[in-house]
């Protein structure tokens, strides 16, 4: 059996292997690099559309192996290639599904950078250090998927923890990925803030929105905006307090605030803000589309802080939970760690059938 026949026709080699051709025209053009933003997302769409093919490929000789090696199993009789069998068949599956995962994220905007933002809820302290326990948790993902993380705008908390952080988080597919962590997260642990050693309930929402490219149409009028620049705050270089070199931006029409303090330069700094504010924007209109079409359909949209779309409870016992598909890790500390991948794939999944 085909490997295209197992992902259903997913996955059209035809049309990815016109595609890199068409993109191969392209970096033979004498003005190719004229414009090297726009060139480097040629040759990164290049490489990934490479690797699909070689995956494929990879995956359809694998494939036909496995029928030699269980054709041979079926002759011999042999329980020790029995079991070398089961064990290749077993890691095939996984690559199957990851492989499965990678292609079905092809919505707009699904490969490209994400923008991840984490806003403590009420409780001070304790919210505080939720917000920082998931900034560690998502930075650790980052890590295993080999993603690059730069913060943009970080406020600490008064006593620990954070205020509110922004990540930018650099891989193919990282909106498409992140895109399942949007909403509120849940905590239930004995606080270590409490000397009483009482149960607290904290909560912290996570926005994520894709990073726009330049040649991302989205009209941001000068007269709707309004730039404040300011010092710097929190951790940081010599940079930090010494020039107003961060940057504030104000969406006038939808009141929608975006900043960025990253950058020693306030030039950059300042285009910086300005992808974010486009991502923003770019959200806004899908989350705007989603809710007339929810009027339409009758169904009631789950707007407010109490709509958390994962609980991670430390007491009285140990379990993650994500509301929306149900899945279940006992496991805290290894979620904790960046171990979300169950969850992500669940509801990337959830969205397709």
């Amino acid at each position: 059996m085909a490997a295209s026949t197992i992902l259903g026709g997913l996955f059209d080699l035809e049309a990815k292997t016109e595609r890199i051709h068409e993109l191969e025209l392209q970096m033979t053009a004498p003005e190719f690099w004229d414009e090297q933003e726009k060139a480097q997302g040629v040759i990164n769409e290049m490489n990934h559309l490479k690797t699909y093919v070689n995956n494929f490929s990879q995956l359809e000789q694998q494939l036909d192996n496995l029928e030699v090696s269980y054709e041979l199993v079926k002759e011999e009789n042999d329980q020790e290639l029995l079991e070398d069998l089961i064990q290749q068949l077993t890691s095939l599956r996984q690559q199957f599904n990851d492989f499965e995962l990678q292609i079905l994220l092809s919505d707009p905007y699904d490969a490209n950078n994400a923008i991840l933002e984490l806003h403590p809820g009420a409780g001070g302290t304790e919210s505080q250090d939720w917000g920082s326990m998931l900034l560690r948790m998502y930075q650790r993902w980052a890590e295993r998927k080999k993603f690059q993380v730069e913060t943009l705008n970080y406020l600490p908390g008064d006593e620990a923890g954070i205020k509110s952080v922004t990540l930018l988080i650099k891989g193919h597919n990282a909106y498409g990925y992140l895109k399942a962590e949007k909403g509120v997260h849940r905590l239930v642990r004995i606080s270590p803030f409490d000397s009483s050693g009482r149960r607290h309930t904290s909560f912290v929402s996570c926005e994520v929105t894709p990073e726009m490219t330049e040649d991302v149409d989205i009209e941001v009028k000068s007269e709707d905006i309004k730039i404040d620049t300011y010092r710097a705050s929190g951790a940081g270089g010599q940079h930090v307090n010494t020039t107003d070199s961060a940057v504030r931006i104000t969406h006038v029409p939808t009141n929608i605030i975006v900043t960025c303090q990253n950058e020693r330069s306030q030039i950059k700094n300042r285009e910086a803000a300005m992808k974010m504010l486009k991502s923003k924007l770019y959200q806004r209109e899908i989350e705007k589309q989603k809710q007339e079409l929810a009027e339409i359909r009758g169904d009631q949209m789950e707007i407010g802080w109490g709509s958390q779309i994962r609980s991670y409870v430390f007491h009285p016992y140990s379990m993650v939970k994500d509301h929306r598909t149900n899945v279940e890790v006992g496991n805290t500390q290894a979620v904790m760690d960046g171990e979300i991948d169950s969850f992500i794939d669940a509801y990337l999944r959830q969205q397709v059938n």
